[in-house]
Protein backbone atom coordinates (compact mmCIF):
# COMPACT_ATOMS: atom_id res chain seq x y z
CA UNK A 1 0.00 0.00 0.00
CA UNK A 2 1.32 3.72 -1.02
CA UNK A 3 1.77 6.44 1.96
CA UNK A 4 -1.09 8.03 -0.42
CA UNK A 5 -3.57 5.19 -0.38
CA UNK A 6 -2.84 4.49 3.60
CA UNK A 7 -3.50 8.67 3.60
CA UNK A 8 -6.47 8.16 2.27
CA UNK A 9 -8.10 5.47 3.86
CA UNK A 10 -7.27 7.01 7.23
CA UNK A 11 -9.21 10.19 6.15
CA UNK A 12 -11.82 7.51 5.13
CA UNK A 13 -11.87 6.17 8.51
CA UNK A 14 -11.35 9.52 10.33
CA UNK A 15 -14.76 10.63 8.16
CA UNK A 16 -16.35 7.51 9.51
CA UNK A 17 -16.01 8.50 13.10
CA UNK A 18 -17.37 11.63 12.30
CA UNK A 19 -20.55 10.67 10.35
CA UNK A 20 -21.32 8.64 13.62
CA UNK A 21 -22.63 11.73 14.87
CA UNK A 22 -25.09 12.06 12.11
CA UNK A 23 -28.11 10.29 13.63
CA UNK A 24 -27.42 11.55 16.95
CA UNK A 25 -25.02 14.89 18.80
CA UNK A 26 -23.58 12.00 21.40
CA UNK A 27 -21.41 12.05 23.61
CA UNK A 28 -20.47 8.23 22.55
CA UNK A 29 -18.42 5.99 24.49
CA UNK A 30 -14.87 4.81 22.04
CA UNK A 31 -16.52 1.18 22.39
CA UNK A 32 -19.63 2.84 20.75
CA UNK A 33 -17.69 4.62 18.01
CA UNK A 34 -15.73 1.44 16.87
CA UNK A 35 -19.28 -0.70 16.69
CA UNK A 36 -20.94 2.44 14.59
CA UNK A 37 -17.74 2.60 12.28
CA UNK A 38 -17.01 -0.45 11.78
CA UNK A 39 -13.52 -0.07 13.23
CA UNK A 40 -11.52 -1.61 15.78
CA UNK A 41 -10.73 -0.30 19.60
CA UNK A 42 -7.15 0.39 18.41
CA UNK A 43 -7.82 2.30 15.30
CA UNK A 44 -10.58 4.09 17.09
CA UNK A 45 -8.64 4.98 20.20
CA UNK A 46 -5.57 6.42 17.72
CA UNK A 47 -8.17 8.17 15.13
CA UNK A 48 -10.38 9.93 17.96
CA UNK A 49 -6.99 11.26 19.26
CA UNK A 50 -6.63 13.10 16.36
CA UNK A 51 -9.40 14.31 16.21
CA UNK A 52 -9.45 15.98 19.59
CA UNK A 53 -6.35 17.36 19.46
CA UNK A 54 -7.41 19.09 15.91
CA UNK A 55 -10.32 20.36 17.47
CA UNK A 56 -13.19 18.08 15.31
CA UNK A 57 -14.39 16.39 18.28
CA UNK A 58 -14.04 16.99 21.87
CA UNK A 59 -13.87 14.61 25.11
CA UNK A 60 -17.17 14.61 27.48
CA UNK A 61 -16.40 13.09 30.05
CA UNK A 62 -16.13 8.83 29.39
CA UNK A 63 -17.13 9.87 26.09
CA UNK A 64 -16.88 12.14 22.49
CA UNK A 65 -19.06 14.45 21.08
CA UNK A 66 -18.39 16.89 17.61
CA UNK A 67 -15.87 19.54 18.22
CA UNK A 68 -16.39 23.46 18.29
CA UNK A 69 -13.96 23.19 14.82
CA UNK A 70 -16.69 21.47 12.94
CA UNK A 71 -19.35 24.17 14.13
CA UNK A 72 -17.11 26.71 12.78
CA UNK A 73 -16.45 25.08 9.67
CA UNK A 74 -19.97 24.07 8.82
CA UNK A 75 -21.21 27.90 9.82
CA UNK A 76 -18.82 29.15 6.97
CA UNK A 77 -20.41 26.42 3.98
CA UNK A 78 -21.50 29.30 1.53
CA UNK A 79 -24.59 28.18 -0.02
CA UNK A 80 -26.34 27.34 3.84
CA UNK A 81 -24.84 30.40 5.77
CA UNK A 82 -26.47 32.96 2.79
CA UNK A 83 -29.51 31.11 2.98
CA UNK A 84 -30.21 31.11 6.56
CA UNK A 85 -28.94 35.08 6.64
CA UNK A 86 -31.74 35.81 4.00
CA UNK A 87 -34.04 33.56 5.08
CA UNK A 88 -33.65 34.60 9.22
CA UNK A 89 -36.01 37.29 9.16
CA UNK A 90 -38.88 35.65 7.20
CA UNK A 91 -38.46 32.79 9.59
CA UNK A 92 -38.60 35.64 12.94
CA UNK A 93 -42.10 37.33 11.29
CA UNK A 94 -43.45 33.95 10.75
CA UNK A 95 -42.67 33.27 14.72
CA UNK A 96 -43.95 36.54 15.74
CA UNK A 97 -47.19 35.54 13.16
CA UNK A 98 -47.76 31.98 15.28
CA UNK A 99 -45.19 31.69 18.28
CA UNK A 100 -44.74 27.65 16.91
CA UNK A 101 -41.73 26.02 16.13
CA UNK A 102 -40.22 27.28 12.67
CA UNK A 103 -38.04 25.10 10.65
CA UNK A 104 -35.55 25.69 7.37
CA UNK A 105 -34.63 23.01 5.69
CA UNK A 106 -32.63 22.27 2.49
CA UNK A 107 -32.19 18.66 0.72
CA UNK A 108 -29.54 16.27 1.00
CA UNK A 109 -29.94 13.14 -1.45
CA UNK A 110 -32.53 11.28 0.38
CA UNK A 111 -32.79 13.29 3.60
CA UNK A 112 -33.86 16.85 5.06
CA UNK A 113 -31.00 18.67 6.85
CA UNK A 114 -32.12 21.62 9.18
CA UNK A 115 -30.38 24.67 9.06
CA UNK A 116 -32.13 26.61 11.16
CA UNK A 117 -34.87 26.29 13.88
CA UNK A 118 -36.77 28.95 15.94
CA UNK A 119 -38.50 27.44 19.12
CA UNK A 120 -42.05 27.99 19.70
CA UNK A 121 -43.84 28.50 22.96
CA UNK A 122 -43.92 25.63 25.37
CA UNK A 123 -42.38 23.78 22.79
CA UNK A 124 -42.67 19.81 22.25
CA UNK A 125 -40.01 17.63 22.16
CA UNK A 126 -39.22 17.48 18.52
CA UNK A 127 -36.32 14.90 16.27
CA UNK A 128 -35.08 17.86 14.55
CA UNK A 129 -31.77 20.16 15.56
CA UNK A 130 -29.59 22.12 13.47
CA UNK A 131 -27.65 20.59 11.41
CA UNK A 132 -29.40 17.07 11.82
CA UNK A 133 -31.53 15.00 8.78
CA UNK A 134 -34.48 13.42 8.84
CA UNK A 135 -36.12 11.42 5.96
CA UNK A 136 -37.61 13.55 3.22
CA UNK A 137 -40.79 10.97 3.67
CA UNK A 138 -41.46 12.21 7.30
CA UNK A 139 -41.26 15.60 7.56
CA UNK A 140 -43.61 17.98 6.05
CA UNK A 141 -40.03 20.13 5.13
CA UNK A 142 -39.45 17.18 3.07
CA UNK A 143 -41.95 16.33 1.65
CA UNK A 144 -41.76 20.03 0.34
CA UNK A 145 -38.82 19.71 -0.71
CA UNK A 146 -39.39 16.31 -2.25
CA UNK A 147 -42.97 17.20 -4.38
CA UNK A 148 -41.19 20.06 -6.20
CA UNK A 149 -37.83 17.98 -7.21
CA UNK A 150 -37.06 16.82 -10.11
CA UNK A 151 -38.90 13.55 -11.24
CA UNK A 152 -36.35 11.08 -11.08
CA UNK A 153 -35.47 11.79 -7.43
CA UNK A 154 -39.26 11.48 -6.77
CA UNK A 155 -39.26 7.65 -8.53
CA UNK A 156 -35.74 6.77 -7.12
CA UNK A 157 -37.45 7.67 -3.35
CA UNK A 158 -40.93 5.55 -4.34
CA UNK A 159 -38.58 2.74 -5.45
CA UNK A 160 -36.35 2.58 -2.55
CA UNK A 161 -37.58 1.20 1.18
CA UNK A 162 -40.19 3.89 3.07
CA UNK A 163 -37.92 4.63 6.41
CA UNK A 164 -40.50 5.03 9.33
CA UNK A 165 -39.95 7.14 12.32
CA UNK A 166 -43.58 6.30 13.82
CA UNK A 167 -46.43 3.68 13.34
CA UNK A 168 -47.68 6.89 10.96
CA UNK A 169 -44.79 7.25 8.72
CA UNK A 170 -46.04 6.45 5.17
CA UNK A 171 -45.01 3.32 4.48
CA UNK A 172 -46.80 2.34 1.28
CA UNK A 173 -45.13 3.89 -1.91
CA UNK A 174 -49.19 4.66 -3.32
CA UNK A 175 -50.02 6.40 -0.79
CA UNK A 176 -46.82 8.49 -1.05
CA UNK A 177 -47.06 9.37 -4.84
CA UNK A 178 -50.87 10.76 -3.76
CA UNK A 179 -49.52 12.59 -0.99
CA UNK A 180 -46.84 14.34 -3.43
CA UNK A 181 -48.85 15.09 -6.13
CA UNK A 182 -51.32 17.17 -3.71
CA UNK A 183 -48.56 19.16 -2.26
CA UNK A 184 -47.71 20.12 -5.89
CA UNK A 185 -51.33 21.22 -6.45
CA UNK A 186 -51.94 22.84 -3.05
CA UNK A 187 -48.10 24.21 -2.56
CA UNK A 188 -47.95 23.44 1.07
CA UNK A 189 -46.88 19.78 2.44
CA UNK A 190 -48.45 18.23 5.89
CA UNK A 191 -47.55 15.63 8.08
CA UNK A 192 -49.14 14.38 11.37
CA UNK A 193 -47.45 12.85 13.97
CA UNK A 194 -44.98 10.60 11.40
CA UNK A 195 -41.85 12.28 12.27
CA UNK A 196 -42.59 12.71 16.55
CA UNK A 197 -46.27 12.00 17.71
CA UNK A 198 -48.35 14.10 18.97
CA UNK A 199 -46.94 16.54 17.03
CA UNK A 200 -48.34 17.90 13.14
CA UNK A 201 -46.57 20.05 10.43
CA UNK A 202 -47.21 22.27 7.29
CA UNK A 203 -44.66 23.30 5.15
CA UNK A 204 -44.31 25.02 2.28
CA UNK A 205 -41.53 25.22 -0.38
CA UNK A 206 -38.77 28.04 -1.10
CA UNK A 207 -37.56 28.88 -5.10
CA UNK A 208 -34.99 30.75 -6.07
CA UNK A 209 -36.40 31.50 -9.92
CA UNK A 210 -36.54 28.14 -11.08
CA UNK A 211 -39.11 24.81 -10.95
CA UNK A 212 -36.98 23.36 -8.33
CA UNK A 213 -37.38 24.12 -4.69
CA UNK A 214 -34.21 25.26 -3.11
CA UNK A 215 -35.23 24.91 0.68
CA UNK A 216 -38.56 24.60 2.47
CA UNK A 217 -40.28 26.71 5.68
CA UNK A 218 -42.40 24.89 7.97
CA UNK A 219 -44.22 25.21 11.51
CA UNK A 220 -44.62 22.18 14.06
CA UNK A 221 -47.38 22.15 16.33
CA UNK A 222 -48.63 20.21 18.91
CA UNK A 223 -51.84 18.26 17.61
CA UNK A 224 -54.33 19.77 20.05
CA UNK A 225 -53.51 23.10 18.71
CA UNK A 226 -52.95 22.40 15.15
CA UNK A 227 -54.91 24.59 12.73
CA UNK A 228 -54.27 24.07 9.20
CA UNK A 229 -56.58 26.83 8.01
CA UNK A 230 -54.95 29.55 10.45
CA UNK A 231 -51.25 28.39 10.02
CA UNK A 232 -51.20 28.18 6.41
CA UNK A 233 -51.75 31.65 5.01
CA UNK A 234 -48.36 32.60 7.39
CA UNK A 235 -46.51 29.98 6.13
CA UNK A 236 -47.21 30.16 2.34
CA UNK A 237 -46.50 33.89 2.72
CA UNK A 238 -43.08 33.22 4.44
CA UNK A 239 -42.22 31.04 1.92
CA UNK A 240 -43.36 33.24 -1.12
CA UNK A 241 -41.26 36.40 0.41
CA UNK A 242 -38.03 34.08 0.96
CA UNK A 243 -38.22 33.37 -2.60
CA UNK A 244 -38.31 36.51 -3.46
CA UNK A 245 -35.55 37.69 -1.59
CA UNK A 246 -33.33 34.85 -3.57
CA UNK A 247 -34.57 35.95 -6.76
CA UNK A 248 -33.51 39.81 -6.30
CA UNK A 249 -30.17 38.32 -4.81
CA UNK A 250 -29.44 36.01 -7.91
Amino acid sequence: MTRNSSSGNMLEKGVALLDCFSSGGGPFRLTELAGRAGLTKTTTFRLTGELVRLGLLERDGDGYRLGGKLFELGSLVPRRSSLRETALPYLQDLFEATHETVHLGIRDHHDVVYIERIHGHGAVQLPSRIGGRLPLTCTGVGKALLAFSDGELVEEVLAAPLRRLTPYSISDPLRLRTVIEQVQASGLAYEEQEATSDVSCIAAPVFDGGGIAVAAISLAVPRARFRPAQLAPAVRTAALGLSRALRKGN
